[in-house]
Parts: C-alpha cells; sequence; structure tokens
C-alpha cells in the first residue's frame, strides 16, 4: 500500500518560534501595568469587555484587584513556555494566554491577533511534542520505516505538520493583504506615505531618530524607496511558498530586518516578535530541524580538541527536508 511521508514536526525551529512568541506576549505583560492594559475605551467600554467568547479570558474570571495577580502568573507561564521546557505540557496555557491579551487589553496591535492565532496552531504541534525540551533535536528521525513510528504519533505528525501548512498560509495571507490593502490610498501609491507615518504623533519615529529619517523622507527619492521597498518585501514574502528554498533563505534574513525596523522607528517590539515567528515558519522548511544542542556541544569541542565538526543539523539547499531533518510516515 502506497505510504505517505509526513514531515516530523517537533523541531527546534518551531520550538525557536514558540519562544518568539511567548517573548512577544511577556514583553507587553511585563512593561505595562494593568491600569494601562484595562481601561476605558470611548465609545467602546471598559476593557476586558468580557462579552461572548472574550468573557472566557483569564481578566474576566477575576475581579478587578487581582488583575495585577493575574498578570504576573500569566508572565510565569510565558516564561516556561520561553524556556522551551515541556512543549506539550505549556502549549494550551500559553494559546489560553494570547487569546486572554489579544480579547482583553484595551488596545491589542496586530502582533496581538497573530500571536493568538499562531500559538493555537503551534499548540497542535505541541501536544504530540514528547521532549523534555523544544530545543533538543528531534527523535522521531524513521523515514521510510512505518514499523519504526507508533500509529499515534503519525496521527499526531499529521496534525501537527497539518496546523504549520496552515500557519504557512496564514502568513502567506496576512503579507498579501498588508501589501494589497495599501494600493488604493493615494500615498502609497504615490510613495509619500512614510512621510506622514515618520511624522505622525502617535507611531512615528521617536525623537533620536527624526534628523536622520527626516532628511531621506524629505528628499523625493528617499522617500519614495522608503515606501515601496516595504511593499516589495511584503508581496515577495506573500509569494514565498511559490520560490525555491533557496531563494526563501534569502528572504528570512531581509523580513527579519524589515520587522526589526519597524520596532525601532514605531516601537512595536511585540508586533516584530511575532511577525519574526511567523517568518520562521513560512520560510523554513517543513521539518527542519537545526539541532541547537549540536551547535553547543560542537563549540565546546572546538574549544578543546579543535576536530571539525557539524554545528548545525541543515539541509543543504535543494535537499528533501523529509530525509535531511526526520520524518514519520504514514499509510
Amino acid at each position: 500500500m502506497p505510504q505517505l511521508k509526513i514531515p516530523s514536526p517537533w523541531t527546534t525551529g518551531y520550538g525557536l518560534a514558540r519562544t518568539l512568541l511567548a517573548l512577544g506576549t511577556l514583553g507587553t505583560l511585563a512593561f505595562s501595568d494593568s491600569a494601562t492594559l484595562f481601561r476605558e475605551v470611548a465609545t467602546v467600554g471598559h476593557y476586558p469587555l468580557c462579552k461572548g467568547v472574550t468573557g472566557a479570558g483569564a481578566w474576566c474570571l477575576v475581579p478587578t484587584q487581582d488583575y495585577d495577580t493575574v498578570r504576573w502568573l500569566c508572565c510565569l507561564v510565558l516564561l516556561l513556555v520561553a524556556s522551551g521546557w515541556r512543549p506539550a505540557l505549556t502549549a494550551i496555557p500559553h494559546a489560553y494566554i494570547a487569546f486572554s491579551v489579544f480579547t482583553g487589553i484595551a488596545i491589542p496591535d496586530g502582533g496581538d491577533q497573530i500571536t493568538w492565532l499562531l500559538s493555537l496552531l503551534i499548540a497542535l504541534v505541541a501536544l504530540g511534542d514528547t521532549r523534555r525540551w523544544h530545543w533538543q533535536a528531534n527523535t522521531d528521525r524513521t523515514a521510510g520505516d512505518q514499523t519504526g513510528t507508533e500509529p499515534h504519533r503519525r496521527y499526531l505528525a499529521l496534525l501537527g505538520t497539518s496546523a504549520l501548512v496552515l500557519a504557512r498560509l496564514q502568513m502567506s495571507v496576512l503579507y498579501f493583504q498588508a501589501c494589497v490593502a495599501k494600493l488604493p490610498h493615494a500615498e502609497w501609491a504615490d510613495g509619500t506615505a512614510l512621510y506622514y507615518w515618520i511624522n505622525n504623533y502617535a507611531f512615528g519615529a521617536a525623537d533620536w531618530l527624526h534628523p536622520v529619517l527626516n532628511a531621506v523622507v524629505q528628499n523625493p527619492l528617499g522617500v519614495a524607496l522608503m515606501t515601496w521597498l516595504p511593499l516589495v518585501i511584503e508581496l515577495s514574502l506573500a509569494a514565498a511558498l511559490l520560490l525555491p528554498q533557496k531563494v526563501r533563505w534569502i528572504l528570512l534574513p531581509i523580513g527579519i530586518l524589515f520587522h526589526l525596523g519597524i520596532a525601532i522607528v514605531m516601537g512595536l517590539w511585540s508586533f516584530a516578535l511575532a511577525m519574526t515567528a511567523g517568518l520562521l515558519l513560512l520560510l523554513a522548511p517543513l521539518g527542519h530541524d537545526p539541532d541547537f544542542t549540536a551547535l553547543l556541544r560542537s563549540r565546546k569541542n572546538d574549544t578543546t580538541a579543535r576536530a571539525p565538526a557539524r554545528s548545525m543539523d541543515l539541509a543543504p539547499a535543494g535537499e528533501d527536508p523529509e530525509i535531511s531533518s526526520g520524518s514519520v510516515t504514514a499509510a
């Protein structure tokens, strides 16, 4: 009977994405007090609203005086998630906290929304992850050997890989929408939009950046490049799944630097961490497993023996990641 090879989803690559998502939410909760996060919004009401499904959020289950206690408990859980300890145990709490933050705080941003969606999809992966730490190399290396994998592990691998595929599609659609939604606006079409964003009172550049950025955006060519380059990057990332893997590896640092630039200019650090996690899921091959523990061991050995060692378990460009990074087989 024909067999389908399923890339094993329990990798250190998806673990790094989990850590980045957790750190983004952790920063929001740790560096904002409850009076800032939960307050009145004009024409809407006092957050958390606790209406409908949002009433299941963590801050809707306790009285107002306990908001800070819940906030710090969530921070402790997010620290565990970010550390990589027991993914199967921390996956659902992580997704629940991300949901509670997105639905509960007064002014969530796009980073909170994508964190909630990705943490939910990643939870479907982590439920089958039996490792103690998500930094450990993947041990389900049974490519082509149906007898070497228990049936329930194959089903969990299929569930996890399907969730990662959905996450990739989500990121692709997100970047496509981010690009095309700008095009009908005259400022984006004529190349002047970044002038207004740089000088925006709420989201504009910090005072120390204004002299440098204003020198660029006050030049016609400079402002046009700063305005149109993000559109090119977003459209390229939207089409990434249609491009060869070697091109995706090139897009990965470009996308990370793009979001890092947004964070530096606009201060949207949790958004940058969420999008970087999404970029890892979008652009790395399914089953890609950079072995961070092997990297640390090789560096330690290199300082003592200077023997040549492979520092990371990476698939060469064009190589099937199912074979190079481990896969499970389903009938």
